[in-house]
């Protein structure tokens, strides 16, 4: 009796086994691709409890959510032989879990692959444009090429690419510490240059200033002579004036004015003999105008 209850045992253990190992379930997010003995044989997209063959049947899960590619920044040359760098990313599905285990079978393995027909779509069409391509609206269209051939290229592989982007382009590190350096020299160059011309003009604003000045200052010496010439003439023609209605009192004027400059320029004392001329207008005063 105990040996058959354990055979039973034994019995009913084996059919929960196969029971339970007959049974899968498969995600809302997932599709699921049934393998016998090695050999696809069908591809579940239905979500929900799934049976199998036990034992020989394998499950392989496929995520249809969509997945992100983010590859390693890489440095690609240009069509005007200027090196870039370059960091791409790209949008991607699952679609055919049937293909997609025939060629890949691990996400791993589809990335890598993934990655490197990104890396060819970028390097086969920026080899083609120039810089200033990817600084204006042609950047669109480039990666729009790009996308459209990636996403070709992967069909074979199972896998839907969405989208493929060109996130940054710069140049490397080197190259733009050079291209810095020359733009400074420019710069250099070029405010030589105006500094130069700002003194060349400076010269020429100071020359003409200077031409001016001497100009007015000639006329102004003109005028100034004619003035005090005409000033001259005017005093002359007093003097003449008031010498013919009395000479003695302008010699005694003229005499007063001789020696004013005399006495000016001598030593604060000065010695003189009673019987000078000089002293005899001091001594007698001016003549006396005769009457008549």
């Amino acid at each position: 009796m105990t040996s058959r209850n354990q055979i039973a045992g034994a019995a009913l253990g084996l059919l929960a086994f196969l029971g339970l190992s007959s049974l899968y379930t498969v995600g809302q997010s997932q599709k699921a691709l049934v393998v016998r003995l090695g050999k696809p044989v069908g591809v579940i997209e239905e979500p929900g409890l799934q049976v199998k063959m036990p034992l020989v049947d394998s499950v392989q899960y496929t995520d249809t959510r969509l997945l992100a590619l983010e590859p390693p920044s890489e440095q690609i040359i240009l069509g005007d032989q200027k090196r870039i760098e370059v960091e791409s990313f790209a949008r991607f599905r699952i679609v055919d879990p049937l293909r997609y285990y025939q060629s890949v079978r691990t996400l791993d393995q589809a990335r890598s692959q993934l990655a490197q027909i990104v890396s060819s779509s970028l390097r086969r069409e920026l080899g083609q444009v120039m810089l200033r391509a990817l600084l204006t609206d042609e950047r669109d269209r480039i990666t729009t090429r790009i996308s459209a051939e990636v996403a070709e290229r992967s069909r074979s592989l199972g896998i839907e690419v969405v989208d493929v982007g060109i996130r940054r382009a710069d140049l490397p590190p080197e190259t733009s510490q050079a291209i810095y350096d020359r733009m400074k020299s420019e710069r250099q160059r070029q405010a030589k240059e105006l500094r130069a011309q700002g003194f060349e003009w400076a010269q020429q604003i100071q020359g003409k200033a200077d031409r001016e000045r001497t100009v007015i200052l000639s006329e102004a010496q003109r005028a100034s002579k004619v003035v005090r010439g005409e000033g001259d003439a005017e005093a002359n023609r007093l003097i003449a004036e008031a010498f013919g209605k009395d000479p003695q009192f302008f010699n005694f004027y003229r005499s007063l004015q001789t020696y004013h400059q005399a006495l000016a320029d001598s030593a604060p004392t000065i010695v003189l003999t009673p019987d000078t001329e000089m002293l005899r207008v001091f001594r007698s005063g001016p003549p006396m105008a005769s009457r008549h």
